[in-house]
């Protein structure tokens, strides 16, 4: 069974979340600020957290960037679930790290949905796909780690599956379209920013193997062959 971790401080949306992912089959906890997720994050990671930006104690931004600054957890899908809808906003979340943005009000259905695809893309074929190994990187995909000279990287979920793109087709390139496509999938809405920031990331993480990840100008990326 996935646990998914709710945060969020109003309670009758936190138990209609609540209650649609226990219906799915999913544990679910709950937590009613940043602090208090916080100790539940730490305690006992779960596959997957929704985050509301707007709590009593720590933002949601703020508690999104604890999250992917920690080895720990760093790797955890993150679903943000708010009442702001502009697009700064959208951008914002997606370039902390976040792997879908939910505006309320929301269907239910449709967010259970939304939830069942990002753990499917994490974790579907996982145990059989074999480590992706280049130069100084190994990439293994059924521990969902990222290893630079035996040191591990500690990339976000959004960054493990970028580099897992672009190593996976090693010396082609890949549009930047097409990685929209594979790594947030069509129905959300992001934008080029959000993959130059999540690759600049990405580099920065990789450290003397950072310059592996080529920018190709006006077309997208590639993973250097050799």
């Amino acid at each position: 069974m996935k646990k998914i971790l709710v945060i969020d401080d109003e309670p009758d949306l936190r138990e209609l979340v609540r209650v649609n992912l226990d219906q799915a089959g999913y544990g679910v906890e709950t937590a009613s600020s940043g602090r208090e997720a916080l100790q539940v994050l730490r305690r006992s990671p779960p596959d997957l957290v929704v985050l509301d930006l707007m709590l009593p104690d720590i933002s949601g931004t703020e508690l999104c960037r604890k999250i992917r600054s920690d080895p720990a957890l760093a790797d955890i899908p993150v679903i943000m679930l708010t009442a702001k809808a502009a697009e700064v906003d959208r951008v914002v979340g997606f370039e902390l790290g976040a792997d879908d943005y939910v505006t309320k009000p929301f269907s239910p259905r449709e967010f259970v949905l939304r939830v069942a695809a990002i753990l499917r893309r994490r974790f579907a074929d996982a145990d059989a796909e074999q480590a992706l190994e280049h130069g100084a990187i190994r990439l293994d995909a059924a521990r969902h780690r990222c290893t630079v000279d035996g040191a591990e990287a500690p990339l976000t979920a959004k960054e493990f599956d970028l580099l897992r793109e672009l190593m996976s087709r090693p010396g082609r390139v890949v549009t930047r379209e097409a990685l929209l496509e594979r790594v947030w999938g069509s129905d959300v809405t992001v934008t080029p920013r959000t993959i130059d920031t999540h690759l600049k990331r990405l580099r920065e993480k990789l450290g003397s193997a950072g310059d592996s990840v080529e920018t190709v100008r006006g077309v997208g990326y590639r993973f250097a062959d050799g």
